[in-house]
């Protein structure tokens, strides 16, 4: 079994919650604005990481990011975009089983034609009332499945 963790909207801010929570995963998802290369450094430390470029992500080191992803984890196929709006393919006809997202920070899972979509929400600083998430996805085999997990903050940040 596959322990994938999700995490978007960090915006330069990589809580010690996070990285706990990512502690084992196989791979990490970052599904963009992380406004910092360091982040993604630190994230690679705990595992491979695959990113995607945020409305919020600027610089050099930002252009290097895709705008969406694909990553195949045995015959699973998740397709990565910051924003849903910039969605430029058909999930289900190309194959997809889960498409992960963030921007809004709001933690959101379901499934829609036979996609499951998953936003993990923020693990940065706090954004109105919306909670501090992160999220994770298993696998074993084709069986996939997510949640998300409200992490608890050591600093109202």
């Amino acid at each position: 079994m596959l322990r994938i963790g999700i995490i978007s909207d960090t915006h330069n801010l990589l809580r010690p919650e996070a990285t706990a929570f990512l502690q084992g995963c196989h791979h990490i998802v970052h599904a963009g604005d992380i406004c910092d290369a360091s982040t993604l450094d630190e994230l690679s430390r705990i595992a491979p990481v695959t990113s995607v470029r945020g409305n919020n992500d600027k610089g050099a080191w930002a252009e290097a990011l895709a705008i969406t992803e694909f990553v195949q984890f045995g015959k699973v196929f998740i397709y990565v975009v910051h924003d849903l709006d910039q969605l430029d393919i058909d999930p289900g006809a190309a194959g997809v089983q889960v498409v992960v997202s963030g921007h809004t920070h709001k933690p959101l899972i379901e499934e829609k034609g036979g996609v499951l979509f998953l936003n993990p929400g923020s693990a940065g600083p706090r954004r109105f009332t919306l909670p501090i998430s992160i999220g994770e996805i298993t696998i074993d085999g084709n069986a996939v499945s997510a949640r998300t997990v409200e992490l608890v903050a050591s600093k109202p940040l």
